[in-house]
């Protein structure tokens, strides 16, 4: 692992980097108090506006957010996402993987070559 500090609740190992890309016309204030609002999120360890793609780039830990969590800050401030196919089908990916990154965070692995609880040596 680095030697990176992370920002609180973020842990390296959940640690998910998203591109969205957003409608075109967006008014500045709203996407400078949307985006404001996205940093407070408790998880989130970076947000970046590309104001010339109109493309906002969030690094979060997946365990503790999730895509519809940045995406409903989003829609607070009626900043839309754009509608092609691309832009979906990433969307349902990020969904997939932050759903995987939870599970699997709270699955306990399992071993067959374990000794069983009840045997003692």
């Amino acid at each position: 692992m680095s030697k990176k500090t992370y920002r609180l609740g973020v842990s390296e190992v959940n640690l998910v980097n998203r591109r969205l890309a957003l409608e075109s016309p967006i008014a500045d204030d709203q996407l400078n108090a949307a985006v404001s609002e996205i940093d407070q999120l408790y998880g989130i360890e970076s947000v970046a506006l590309v104001s010339k793609r109109a493309m906002l780039m969030v690094s979060y830990d997946a365990s503790r957010l999730c895509i519809q969590c940045v995406e409903d800050v989003l829609a607070m401030y009626s900043v839309r996402l754009k509608g092609d196919w691309w832009t979906r089908f990433k969307e349902e990916y990020y969904r997939f993987v932050d759903q995987n990154v939870k599970d699997n965070v709270s699955h306990e692995p399992w071993s067959c070559h374990r000794m069983p609880r009840h045997t003692r040596m």
